[in-house]
C-alpha cells in the first residue's frame, strides 16, 4: 500500500508544481501585458503629435524673470546719482539696496503658502502688476526715506514671482530637464543685469535717472496678462499641450512611436561611474518630504538655505555696488561703467545654462558638484578682485570669469529641493531656501556699506571670499539626494 500511496503523493506534488508554474507564467504574462499596455498608451500620442509647449512656457518665464531682475537691478546703475542727489552715506545707500531684499526675504514663505493654496495662475499676474507699480513709483521719489519705503514695498511685491515660476517649472518639466530649465531661469536673473547697465546709462544720459524706473515698469503689465492666458497650473489641462507631451512631462520619459515594446533592460540603482563622486558629495537615497512639518525639520533644506544665503549675498553685492565701485574707485566714464558692470552677468547667464546642462547630463542629475565648484572658485575670484586691473576691457574679462564661475552652481540651489520633496511640497521647500538666499541679499549690501565707510573695497572682497568659503563648508555637510531606479 505504501507504493500506490507514494505514487499518489508524487502525482499530487506534480499537480501542485504544475499549478504553481501556470500561476507564475500567468502573473508574468499579466505583467508583460500591463507593461505593453502602458508602453502602447504612452506611445499612442507620439503618433498623433508631440508638442513642445513646455519650452514656450520656459521662454515666457525667461522673459518675465529678465524683466523682474531688471526691476531689482536698476538700482545699481542709478545708485551713484541717487546717493549724490539725496546726500547719502555708503551705509544709507546700502540700506536702500538691502530693504528690497528684506521685503523679498520676509515674503518668501508666505508666497510659498499662497502658491500652494491658490496656484500660480492666480498669484503670478497679481504680483507682477504690483511689481511694475512699485518699480514705476521709485521714479517719483523725492527723498531717501521715500526711496527706502518704495524699495521695501517692491521686495514684498516681487517675492512671489520666483516661487510661482519655480513651481511652474517643477510641474511642467520632467526630472531629466529640470536642471536645464532652472539654469535658464536663473540665467534670466542675470540677463536683466546684463541689459540694465548699458541701457540705464543711456537713459540717464538722455532723460535722467528717474526714467530708468518708468521704462522698466511698463513691460510687466503686458506679461501679467500673457501669463494668465498662456500658462495653467497643470500642463495636462493646457489646450496647447498634446497628450504625448503631457505623458512625457508626467513620466519623465520621451514618448516613442508605436510598435513592439523594446526588451526590458535592468538598471542599476546608482551608476558605477558615480560611486566615488557620491562618496564625496554624500549621495544617497532619501524619503521624499511631503509635509510642511517635514520641510521645516529638514537639516538638508536649512543647510541649503545657509549656503544660498552666502552665495546670493555675494551676487547682490556685485549687482548693487559694482557701478559705484567702477565710478568712485576706477573712475570710469558712465558708458564704460555700463559696459563693465554688465560683464559679470554675461558670464552669469552662461554659467547658469552650462551648470544646468552639466548637472542634468554629465553627473546624473546631481546638484552638489556644481555648487561645490562655485563655492571653491569664488574664493579665488574674490581674492583676484583685490588686485583688479584699472583697464576696462581687462577688468571686464576678470568680472566675466567671476560671474561665470559664481553662477555655474547657482541654479542648483533651487532645483535641489525637487529631489527631496514631492511636487506639492516643493513650493514651500524652495521658499525656505529662497528665504535664506534673500536674507543674504538683504544683509550683504548693507554690510558692504558699513565696510566701505570703515575700511575699503579690499575689505569687501575679502569678506565675500570668506563667505564663499563658509558656504563650501556648509554644503559639504548636506546630503545629495540620489534617484534610485528599480529594474524595469
Amino acid at each position: 500500500m505504501a507504493q500506490p500511496g507514494g505514487s499518489c503523493g508524487r502525482r499530487r506534488r506534480r499537480t501542485e508544481y504544475a499549478h504553481r508554474a501556470r500561476t507564475r507564467r500567468g502573473a508574468r504574462s499579466e505583467e508583460t501585458d500591463m507593461a505593453r499596455g502602458a508602453a502602447t498608451r504612452a506611445s499612442v500620442p507620439a503618433t498623433e503629435q508631440m508638442t513642445r509647449y513646455r519650452w514656450v512656457v520656459m521662454g515666457l518665464i525667461f522673459v518675465v524673470y529678465t524683466l523682474a531682475a531688471a526691476d531689482r537691478a536698476n538700482i545699481g546703475i542709478v545708485l551713484p546719482f541717487v546717493k549724490k542727489e539725496f546726500a547719502m552715506t555708503n551705509t544709507e545707500a546700502g540700506a536702500v539696496v538691502s530693504l528690497f531684499f528684506v521685503g523679498y526675504s520676509v515674503m518668501q514663505i508666505p508666497a510659498g503658502l499662497l502658491v500652494k493654496r491658490l496656484g500660480t495662475r492666480i498669484i503670478f499676474p497679481i504680483f507682477m502688476i504690483l511689481t511694475s507699480l512699485f518699480t514705476g513709483l521709485l521714479g517719483t521719489t523725492s527723498s531717501a526715506l521715500s526711496m527706502k519705503l518704495n524699495r521695501l514695498a517692491l521686495g514684498f511685491a516681487e517675492a512671489p514671482l520666483p516661487v510661482t515660476m519655480l513651481s511652474t517649472m517643477n510641474r511642467w518639466f520632467p526630472d531629466q530637464e529640470k536642471g536645464t530649465a532652472v539654469g535658464l531661469f536663473l540665467a534670466a536673473a542675470k540677463f536683466g543685469p546684463v541689459i540694465v547697465p548699458p541701457l540705464g546709462a543711456l537713459i540717464i544720459a538722455t532723460l535722467g535717472w528717474q526714467y530708468v524706473f518708468f521704462i522698466c515698469a511698463l513691460p510687466g503689465l503686458i506679461f501679467a496678462v500673457l501669463w494668465y492666458v498662456l500658462v495653467v497650473d497643470e500642463p495636462a489641462r493646457s489646450r496647447f499641450v498634446s497628450p504625448a507631451e503631457a505623458a512625457h512631462i508626467a513620466s519623465g520619459r520621451v514618448a516613442t512611436p508605436a510598435g513592439p515594446a523594446p526588451a526590458a533592460r535592468p538598471t542599476l540603482s546608482v551608476a558605477p561611474r558615480f560611486d566615488r563622486l557620491d562618496r564625496v558629495i554624500r549621495g544617497r537615497s532619501v524619503r521624499s518630504i511631503a509635509t510642511a512639518r517635514e520641510t521645516f525639520a529638514s537639516g538638508n533644506i536649512w543647510g541649503l538655505a545657509i549656503g544660498y544665503l552666502m552665495m546670493t549675498g555675494i551676487i547682490n553685492v556685485i549687482l548693487a555696488w559694482l557701478p559705484t565701485y567702477l565710478t568712485n574707485v576706477k573712475h570710469f566714464s558712465l558708458m564704460n561703467v555700463g559696459f563693465v558692470a554688465s560683464a559679470p552677468f554675461v558670464g552669469g547667464v552662461l554659467g547658469n545654462i552650462m551648470g544646468g546642462l552639466f548637472s542634468d547630463r554629465l553627473v546624473g542629475k546631481r546638484r552638489k558638484p556644481t555648487i561645490l565648484i562655485s563655492t571653491v572658485s569664488t574664493v579665488f575670484m574674490m581674492y583676484a578682485l583685490v588686485h583688479a586691473p584699472n583697464e576696462p576691457v581687462t577688468l571686464a574679462i576678470l568680472l566675466f570669469l567671476t560671474g561665470f564661475l559664481l553662477n555655474v552652481g547657482y541654479s542648483s540651489f533651487t532645483v535641489y529641493p525637487a529631489g527631496l520633496t514631492t511636487k506639492d511640497a516643493y513650493p514651500l521647500a524652495v521658499s525656505v531656501v529662497n528665504t535664506g538666499g534673500q536674507a543674504g541679499g538683504a544683509l550683504f549690501p548693507f554690510l558692504t556699506g558699513l565696510l566701505l565707510d570703515a575700511y575699503s573695497w579690499d575689505a569687501v572682497f575679502l569678506f565675500l571670499g570668506a563667505s564663499s568659503l563658509l558656504a563650501l563648508g556648509v554644503m559639504l555637510l548636506v546630503v545629495e539626494p540620489i534617484e534610485r531606479d528599480d529594474p524595469l
